[in-house]
């Protein structure tokens, strides 16, 4: 079976350091190059957690480090899930890796314009780092197979009433991502919300006893608790790996082609992802959004993934 190549984009991290995870062994993926974005805290934490991550489950694939600010807004960032770190809660040994010296724009740029068209870019934070290479080099958006992206929700936001993370913390970016005329699918809080991770789920991943699983049940310990603090849930939804989890087995989402369009002009409802479900408007499919989620085959990939690892 062809591999499916992609560029992970992301800024890790709990949720993040699990899409890691799942890229970077399973047979079915050819991970090419990580590239790194502020969004869940700065960029030299996010830049510093990715390399953590990889050097200690081994993934030998290139971190980039890219945009440390939005296209337009003011910068934010998720303190209060993520931690001063962007990645509270594990220890890990000294850090020896390096990011390239490359900035990840011109990487991705680079890497696009030099394939065949066969490369699926992967974004788990801010779109800043593809918004910005689709303007430098708009020739790139012929080269991307597809877009997969956790962002968005065609209900209610996480940050505000009407906006996830995601597209909140660089709306600009994800306008000028979902206006490039790419294949898109759109993983939303919609179905994120409902894969959530439950003290019987780290119990079962903390059974494998391996440096990943064990990572994983480090990760969960912050990552829940916070989320149990902001939201009042039992378990912190994990969002970011399905993303990856979708290009293993796409039969863990249900999505539905619709109009999307991203609000980058209103107060209120900044960043909202605005899904037309029923083409009331008529208007081009523009994305598939996820509608429904197996979230028992999406714990068994979880559960399949980490045991890859020794």
């Amino acid at each position: 079976m062809e591999k499916i190549k992609i560029i992970l984009d992301c800024d890790p991290g709990h949720d993040d350091a699990v899409a890691i995870t799942l890229a970077g062994k399973n047979p079915a993926i050819e991970l090419l190059g990580i590239t790194i974005v502020s969004g869940n805290q700065t960029l030299d934490k996010t830049v510093r957690n990715a390399l953590n991550i990889t050097q200690h489950l081994g993934i030998d694939v290139p971190v980039y480090g890219g945009c440390c600010e939005p296209m337009v807004r003011k910068k934010i960032v998720a303190r209060d899930i993520h931690g001063e770190s962007g990645l509270d809660g594990p220890v890990f040994p000294p850090l020896e890796r390096k990011a390239e010296p490359e900035h990840a724009v011109n990487y991705i740029i680079r890497t696009l314009m030099e394939s065949d068209g066969d490369i699926t870019v992967v974004t788990t934070g801010p779109m800043t780092n593809l918004a910005m290479a689709l303007r430098m080099e708009p020739k790139i958006a012929e080269k991307i197979k597809q877009i997969v992206l956790m962002g968005g929700s065609y209900g209610n936001g996480n940050v505000t009433p009407a906006a996830e993370f995601n597209i909140v913390a660089d709306a600009e970016a994800a306008y000028v991502c979902f206006t490039a005329g790419v294949p898109m699918t759109m993983v939303g809080l919609d179905v994120t919300r409902r894969a959530l991770c439950y003290p019987k789920i780290v119990e079962r991943m903390a059974k494998i006893n391996n440096r990943a699983s064990k990572l994983f049940v480090d990760l969960m310990a912050h990552f829940c608790k916070t989320q149990k603090e902001t939201f009042g849930w039992e378990g912190g939804p994990l969002h970011d790996p399905i993303t990856i989890a979708y290009l293993i087995d796409p039969s863990v989402l249900k999505v539905k082609p619709m109009n999307v369009r991203i609000d980058i002009r209103s107060s209120d409802s900044y960043g909202r992802t605005n899904c037309d479900i029923f083409d009331y408007l008529g208007l081009p499919h523009t994305a598939d959004v996820a509608m429904d989620i197996d979230v028992e085959r999406f714990w068994d990939i979880i559960e399949e993934n980490l045991r890859l690892y020794d």
